[in-house]
């Protein structure tokens, strides 16, 4: 019988490429570790190769660029379905798949967040990706915070959804318990078509309906590399001894579903506070944890005003 997720797939690769992104493999490291994206079709080396040089002569990118990074559930153009096309008439957009989702992987055993920051660094350099803005949801908020914490030079500012800088002892045990879960990995990892549904019901503000077979469907596609997963969860826990708050000087927008049920509006309140002046918080009504799938066009007008302000405070540099 036909999966109906993998069966959507060419649909879906078919409006990002007529948004004109194009797919590409990048290798990292020379060492096994392979990120796959989608990235302008204009910026995909002339040789086929994962190596875009950067030379002196070469005329400055004419559009600024963004990068999305995905959650957990879903790798990355199955989360920015709704905004790689909006975007993509007036950015650079690409879009990775991180360590284990997609095509993407490594003969690594960091699987740390971090890490995960370091191959998305070195992958883009090999794009030619010399400034960008990042955009990161859930997991790929982590990610994108370590990118610019880690690599100030490339990330130009930050915007994120319902995540956190580091999931500390305290947060995860708080968060856990508040939506009456054991492990991340029960919620985030789910084998079940039961489990599968409990976590779009923590995950979505509005009560989302699919067939029995959808959810099936979807779980034997998207939850792929379980070994691997699960290990990520685990390596993305810190000690609240061990935490800190970084300084970023990027301007930053947290884009938050006002009614996310996972890192709670009160929770981004808070990280705004630590973060600092450069930081902005804006909330969306009647949206979830799955902001930018629930409330797409708020979402999407959000995040081009601010990139419009994130382009004019650099043309004042």
């Amino acid at each position: 019988m036909v999966n109906l997720v993998e069966a959507q797939k060419p649909l879906l690769h078919f409006l990002i490429r007529r948004a004109g992104l194009r797919q590409h493999t990048v290798d990292v490291d020379g060492a096994g570790t392979v990120l796959t994206f989608w990235v302008p079709k204009d910026k995909l080396p002339k040789d086929k190769s994962t190596v875009c040089e950067i030379t002196p002569e070469a005329p400055a990118a004419s559009r600024p660029s963004v990068v999305l990074v995905h959650g957990f559930a879903a790798e990355g153009i199955v989360t920015w379905q709704f905004q790689a096309g909006v975007l993509a008439k007036h950015y650079d957009v690409y879009i990775p798949d991180l360590l284990y989702f997609g095509g993407s992987t490594s003969p690594s055993t960091d699987r740390s967040p971090g890490f995960q920051a370091e191959c998305l660094v070195a992958a883009l350099g090999k794009l030619g990706v010399e400034r960008c803005t990042v955009v990161g949801f859930s997991y790929g908020g982590m990610v994108a915070f370590k990118m610019a914490e880690s690599h100030p030079g490339l990330v130009r500012s930050l915007v994120v959804s319902g995540s956190v800088v580091a999931m500390t002892d305290s947060i995860s045990e708080t968060t856990l318990e508040r939506i009456g879960v054991k492990s991340s990995a029960e919620l985030l990892l789910p084998d079940s078509v039961k489990g599968l549904k409990a976590l779009l019901s923590i995950a979505a503000h509005r009560k989302l309906w699919f067939p029995e077979r959808l959810h099936r469907d979807y779980l034997q596609v998207m939850f792929t590399n379980r070994k691997e997963r699960a290990e990520l969860l685990e390596g993305l826990v810190v000690s609240n001894k061990d935490a800190t708050v970084p300084v970023l000087p990027q301007k930053i927008l947290l884009l938050w579903g006002h009614n996310d049920n996972i890192f709670n509006i009160e929770l981004a309140k808070t990280m705004k506070e630590q973060l600092g002046e450069e930081t902005m918080l804006q909330s969306i009504d009647k949206a979830g944890h799955l902001v930018h799938l629930e409330r797409p066009c708020v979402y999407n007008r959000r995040l081009l005003e601010f990139l419009a302000y994130v382009s004019a405070e650099a043309s004042k540099e």
